[in-house]
């Protein structure tokens, strides 16, 4: 079988090596991925972006290479699309107008139910199989929407979870991000504020930057340990900084108690503000007050992240009742998603 792949962010294509795993080795990847999946048309790094004004920049080559995945599509016997709906929502309406019987599976939906309900019939006319990773986004679509929970694909890849905390705060992770916009504006808060704490700092780089890119990046990093493995460092981490994104989830069901810092461009900030109508960022929190009626974790946003109010967050958290709140957090996602995903994309259900 070939695949028709798009995957275009790191977060989505780590969940891809999962569902890999799960799949019979005569299922041929084609299209854009991970180049250690096979051969992608594209260099994922290229398509790295952060915002609007960022995408706007890169919209003519997005366009571009949007027909040519359509073009390809011809030769898959189905499609696959992960997350990334500007991108991959196009691309299904084209491959659906094209190519009317081929089976398209979209795995990690939209957000439609936070900003663009509008999106929602669209995705059930167009799309053969919703594979929704949060249990109540089903709660957004009509009754006969062909769509299920399969299951949350960071329960496929963390492994291990705090069952009880340190007495004492010794060891601090910091994750910045993966997008470049995002680690220059949290960089000097964090280098500030590992002043202010005094304590062992280790700060998680993504391993495909090259140490030019460190350099421009992160400037300064005097003071920090440089780890690449994310679950791993924020296991043996008391506590996090974490920008927004799928790191803050993660650091959830690991059990590390965390802050999240999130500092968006003023014009893509803007922008958002007014499109999403959401008392949350953070993915974590979200899910966690759809069956409870307190945040999991504070949340600093644009001018508010600030190296004194992430000190103070810090010196009044409470771990022990954010680490009882996420093995709540744990049983309400249940299981991985990638066997399911996996039983979707071989016979068509599960």
């Amino acid at each position: 079988m070939k695949l028709l792949v798009s995957a275009l962010e790191h977060s989505a294509n780590v969940h891809l090596h999962s569902l890999k795993k799960e799949l019979s080795d005569d299922v041929e990847f084609i299209g854009i991925f991970d180049s250690d999946l096979g051969n992608s048309i594209v260099d994922l790094r290229s398509l790295a972006i952060m915002g609007f004004v960022d995408a706007l920049k890169k919209l003519r080559y997005f366009f571009k290479l949007n027909a040519q995945m359509v073009d390809l599509a011809e030769e898959a016997d189905k499609v696959l699309l992960i997350d990334s709906s500007g991108f991959n929502l196009p691309l299904a309406k084209k491959i659906k107008k094209r190519y009317p019987q081929k089976e398209i599976i979209y795995y990690i939906l939209p957000q439609a139910w936070a900003w663009k309900k509008k999106r929602i019939p669209i995705l059930e006319k167009t799309i053969n199989h919703l594979a929704s990773i949060l249990p109540f986004e089903q709660d957004y679509y009509s009754k006969n929407a062909p769509i299920i929970y399969v299951g949350h694909p960071l329960l496929d890849i963390i492994k291990e979870f705090k069952q009880e905390l340190n007495t004492k705060v010794k060891e601090v992770a910091f994750m910045p991000g993966s997008r470049k916009g995002e680690i220059k504006k949290l960089m000097p808060v964090f280098e500030e504020l590992i002043v202010k704490l005094k304590l062992n700092a280790t700060i998680i780089i993504p391993k495909h930057f090259t140490k030019e890119e460190i350099k421009e990046l992160y400037g300064n990093l005097t003071g920090f340990k440089i780890a690449h493995d994310a679950h791993k460092t924020l296991y043996e981490a008391d506590f996090a900084f974490i920008c927004s994104g799928t790191a803050t989830l993660e650091a959830a069901l690991i059990g590390t108690p965390f802050v999240l810092s999130y500092i968006a461009k003023p014009l893509d900030y803007f922008i958002v503000s007014r499109l999403v109508k959401l008392s949350h960022i953070g993915l974590s929190n979200i899910m966690f007050t759809q069956f409870n009626d307190k945040d999991l974790h504070p949340e600093f946003i644009q001018e508010d992240v600030t190296a004194d109010n992430l000190l103070k967050a810090f010196n009044e958290y409470d771990r022990s009742t954010f680490l009882d709140d996420s093995k709540h957090l744990r049983a309400y996602l249940k299981h991985g998603s990638s066997k399911t995903v996996a039983k979707i994309i071989t016979i068509g259900r599960t």
